[in-house]
């Protein structure tokens, strides 16, 4: 999390009914408590935790083999744009206006694709890679998930 972005989260908290806040991204954890004046508690690198891996009879496992293969086969080719946070998609800058990227379009790196809405912050989020959107796997204002598709780019 850069300094900015933490700085915004401290004014926040500051300023609202707020008097504790804590927000887990992929690069650390952070919570601020306000008392006074807001000050940040702690900063630590977030735990990975495996998912616990399912028990599954002899005779089940493959079928388990069999059902994942399709699956693995209908995964979109190309290069695929993830979220980068939690929070809401939105495909153009205000309700009504033309959207940053349409199927069939050629972007380049850099180009604005979408806004992230997290916490009332408007974060624009451009690509990673140059080609063309082959596909849109997000709904204007679809809540997202860290680490959840956006676009397919070729």
């Amino acid at each position: 999390m850069d300094l900015r972005k933490l700085k915004t989260l401290i004014d926040l908290v500051s300023d609202s009914n707020v008097s504790e806040l804590e927000i887990t991204e992929a690069e650390g954890k952070v919570r601020i408590v306000k008392g006074g004046g807001a000050v940040v508690q702690g900063y630590a690198p977030a735990p990975v935790y495996a998912a616990p891996a399912p028990a599954a009879a002899p005779a089940a496992a493959p079928a388990a083999v069999a059902a994942s293969a399709p699956a693995e086969a209908a995964a979109p080719a190309g290069h695929t744009v993830k979220s980068p946070m939690v929070g809401t998609f939105y495909r153009s800058s205000a309700p009504g206006a033309k959207p940053f990227v349409e199927v069939g379009d050629s972007i380049k790196e850099g180009d604005t694709i979408c806004i992230i809405e997290a916490m009332k912050i408007l974060n624009e989020i451009e690509a990673d890679k140059s080609g063309t959107v082959t596909k849109i796997l997000s709904d204007n204002g679809q809540a997202v998930e860290y680490g959840q598709p956006l676009f397919i780019i070729e």
